[in-house]
């Protein structure tokens, strides 16, 4: 059985891995590079409970286990560890701070623990992308570097593989993980619509200055505009802070995307407020990213209405890292079995949108 996956982010590469691990053939077909968006430039929070009491708790819950699970299985280090994640307020006194962070500005008000050691943790989602590649590759995945242009279907509707750069590539299933970019298989495929949310991030050389604490922080720049960045200190030494979003024109391609004007430089001096440590730290990276998200919110996971052998998963959101190991055990066991076993996967039906048009909704996104 040969399955390829277009679209080489966390979702494609853990497909590709929970696949090659049941000994199907996948290849994993990529345009720009692995994880080279958000996959690669999103924070790597992990939360075992913040989806509780929506549709996406089995998929988070399972995920976050399979999370330390895959830490142990899978030779290499993508900075895995557990931590605690607090919650507080810019531009208060400390006269009410409930934990002493010492690293923060006097003006920081740390007052909720979000979360413990037993229920956060991170990984650096780029080392984590690569590694499961990697593991995939070890049991037979393959990674094609290349430009899916169309997709081929037999005379009965059934997929037989996809056009990559005007060559025929055939196979037995074909699923799209291209996270935003996949409403551009709308053109090929019946799929309601992925769109994408900008997101602005720093990474600062900060060594052992910063404590393993995750924080979600609320503060108000001088515009008056309120901002919610949140500070991922990583095992490697550096800090991942990230704050102000954009509803930006998504450029077709990934390696196009760039920060918005100013966006950087309003985030840098958030950053300096926050932080005398991140104020005078080296900035490694200035970056951003899309996210992919849907009408309601909820993820595209399962088979491509009306079409045999053709499957989505995308539109993960925020917790595109955090869900990717479980949507790739729930996609690989649908496509190998027929059904998912280890989470049920009837909420996130991409036919659960019942009147969309592919083809208009693609041609729309690129007049944009």
């Amino acid at each position: 059985m040969r399955v390829l996956i277009c679209g080489g982010g966390v979702i494609g590469a853990s497909i590709a891995y929970f696949l090659s691990r049941c000994g199907v053939q996948a290849t994993v077909i990529e345009r720009s590079g692995l994880a080279c968006a958000a996959s690669g430039k999103a924070g790597g929070f992990l939360a075992l409970d913040w989806c509780d009491g929506t549709s996406l708790q089995q998929l988070a819950r399972r995920s976050f286990a399979l999370h330390a699970q895959l830490a142990e299985e899978i030779g290499g280090e993508w900075g895995y560890r557990r931590l605690t994640t607090y919650g507080g307020l810019a531009g208060r006194r400390r006269s009410v701070n409930a934990y002493d962070i010492d690293w923060l500005a006097e003006d920081v008000t740390v007052n909720q623990r979000l979360g413990s050691m037993a229920t956060t943790a991170q990984v650096h989602p780029a080392r984590f992308t690569t590694a499961l590649m990697r593991a995939a590759q070890a049991h037979g995945a393959e990674l094609r570097r290349g430009c899916v242009t169309g997709v081929l279907r037999r005379q009965d509707g059934v997929m037989r593989g996809v056009e990559v750069d005007g060559e025929i590539v055939e196979s037995d299933a074909v699923v799209i993980a291209m996270g935003p970019w996949s409403i551009l298989a709308a053109e090929w495929l019946p799929l309601p619509a992925v769109y994408g949310l900008k997101g602005h991030s720093l990474i600062f050389e900060t060594g052992t200055k910063v404590s393993a604490d995750a924080l979600f922080l609320e503060y108000r720049e001088p515009s008056g505009a309120l901002q919610a960045p949140e500070v991922f200190p990583r095992a490697d030494g550096t800090t991942y802070v990230c704050a102000i979003s954009s509803e930006s024109p998504l450029p077709i391609d990934p390696a196009g995307v760039a920060p918005d004007p100013g966006a950087i430089e309003r985030l840098e001096r958030m950053c300096s407020a926050l932080s005398p440590v991140l104020a005078s730290a080296k900035v490694l990276a200035r970056q951003a990213c899309f996210r992919p998200i849907t009408r309601d919110g909820l993820p595209l996971i399962g088979r491509i209405p009306g079409i045999e052998k053709a499957y989505v998963a995308t539109g993960h959101s925020v917790w595109g890292i955090l869900n990717a190991p479980a949507t790739g055990e729930a996609m690989a066991e649908l496509i190998i079995e027929g059904a998912a076993r280890t989470v049920d996967l009837a909420p996130f039906n991409p036919g659960r949108f019942r009147s969309f048009n592919g083809k208009k909704q693609s041609r729309d996104w690129e007049r944009r």
